[in-house]
């Protein structure tokens, strides 16, 4: 006898863009996919549209730019997608490393923190080759010292969820839960 399959919670009302932020490997963009089908907007991966918008990868961009030239197209464009209507945005692991970002997502966004513990983002990071700040030593240690840094600036979001080893499909029923009761908070108030 199979175990009965959970029903998804009910989408709510989203009345601006849907900001997940959270490191490298979390599942900020195989998650936002498939959130953002369940709550009917569309999904942008801040990664992507920067690639699309420089004609190069993000691996490319950090080699022949640099970091600080990468944050501030980064910046660039997810000021542009938090301008529009609601969408669900994957931001990259660093953008909010950025005073202005993180004031905009804060200002214009529901921000998600995706949180998993380092062995799982080491395991889901190193995956492909294409992490330009995993390129210069062990993934662990960086993932490590990144995390510490960025903790402070994480844990200033609307929602926290841990996405740890499972279902893809759990984390999104918990963030539209959680969803849910932080939009029921604020409209109650």
């Amino acid at each position: 006898m199979s175990s009965p399959r959970r029903k998804p919670p009910a989408s709510p009302r989203i009345d601006r863009p849907i900001a997940l932020v959270g490191m490298m490997g979390a599942g900020k963009t195989t998650v936002g996919r498939r959130l953002a089908t369940a709550l009917n907007l569309q999904f942008h991966d801040a990664d992507a549209e920067i690639e699309e918008a420089a004609g190069m990868s993000v691996a490319d961009l950090f080699a022949r730019h640099g970091e600080e030239s990468f944050r501030r197209g980064e910046a660039q464009v997810i000021e542009r997608l938090l301008s529009g209507p609601p969408v669900v945005l994957a931001t990259g692991g660093g953008a909010l490393m950025n005073e202005t970002t993180r004031a905009l997502v804060k200002e214009r966004a529901i921000s998600i923190w995706i949180r998993a513990d380092v062995d799982t983002l080491v395991k889901r990071a190193t995956k492909r080759a294409t992490r330009p700040l995993l390129k210069g030593g062990d993934p662990k240690e960086i993932i490590s010292r990144l995390l510490e840094a960025r903790t402070p600036f994480y844990a200033a979001a609307d929602i926290a969820v841990d996405s740890n080893i499972g279902s893809h499909a759990r984390t999104v029923r918990t963030i539209v839960e959680a969803l849910t009761a932080y939009l029921d908070g604020e409209r109650a108030l």
